[in-house]
């Protein structure tokens, strides 16, 4: 957890409150966050809006526009209370915004309730055979970043080559920044995306009616359908002969 406040005593009082669930590390102020952000992994953001140099807000708005943080649930602190400063809050990204004072406890659950709701986006997507991956996107930068990942894994279906080194490579991200990420929003690692994209295509696939089953699992990049039945139907709990009689 990355704590971004000038105060030093809220620094202190919020890290000592989640040290024992988090590894956490603070900073003065947006640029101080920022350079944190290019050292550490991080998972969750707690930023107070008003700090000089450079403030809560523009932190934010720096954080969802790069590809390798966009991904990061980001909480606005602030004691501005009129309704113009928390429209702004929203509109640069933050996942929620809480009034000073606050108490540890609301914070707590505001927490809580940001993962709860990334969690069942992620179970929906992986569960949902035709839910498209850009639905477990929280902003613009990740919802095109997921159609772009997509997208070179499907013209690559038949590539040898298909692996999270070529995915990282075409992405323009590290293999670190992409496990990251994809860890992030769906909970599953990079190869485990690769095939759960191959599968997602199956099942539109399936829905067209154009194919035999075995026509599609080589389509999708499987070398055997016996073994393509099995990834499917562990993957979303239905064999594909009774998904396709279904659609």
């Amino acid at each position: 957890m990355l704590i971004v406040d000038d105060s030093e005593d809220m620094r202190n009082f919020l890290e000592s409150s989640f040290n024992d669930k988090y590894e956490v590390i603070t900073a003065g102020d947006g640029i101080e966050a920022l350079h944190l952000l290019q050292q550490k992994e991080v998972s969750m953001i707690v930023s107070d809006w008003m700090m000089p140099r450079m403030d809560g807000a523009e932190l934010c708005r720096r954080v969802r526009q790069d590809l390798h943080t966009s991904h990061i649930p980001f909480i606005m602190l602030t004691a501005k209370t009129d309704d113009d400063s928390k429209v702004e809050g929203m509109d640069v990204g933050a996942d929620t915004y809480i009034e000073k004072p606050f108490s540890v406890q609301y914070l707590e659950a505001c927490i809580k309730n940001i993962l709860q709701i990334r969690h069942h986006l992620m179970e929906k997507f992986s569960t949902q055979p035709l839910e498209p991956v850009t639905e477990i996107a929280q902003n613009s930068t990740d919802s095109e970043f997921l159609r772009k990942m997509n997208q070179i894994i499907e013209e690559n279906f038949s590539n040898s080559e298909l692996n999270v080194n070529f995915l990282a490579e075409n992405l323009n991200i590290s293999r670190s920044g992409l496990f990251a990420k994809i860890k992030t929003l769906a909970d599953i690692t990079p190869n485990e995306m690769i095939q759960m994209v191959r599968l997602k295509k199956a099942a539109q696939l399936m829905k067209e009616g154009k194919h035999t089953i075995s026509e599609i699992s080589y389509m999708v990049g499987f070398s055997n359908p016996s073994y393509f039945s099995k990834c499917f139907q562990k993957q979303f709990g239905i064999k594909p002969t009774d998904y396709m009689k279904s659609k």
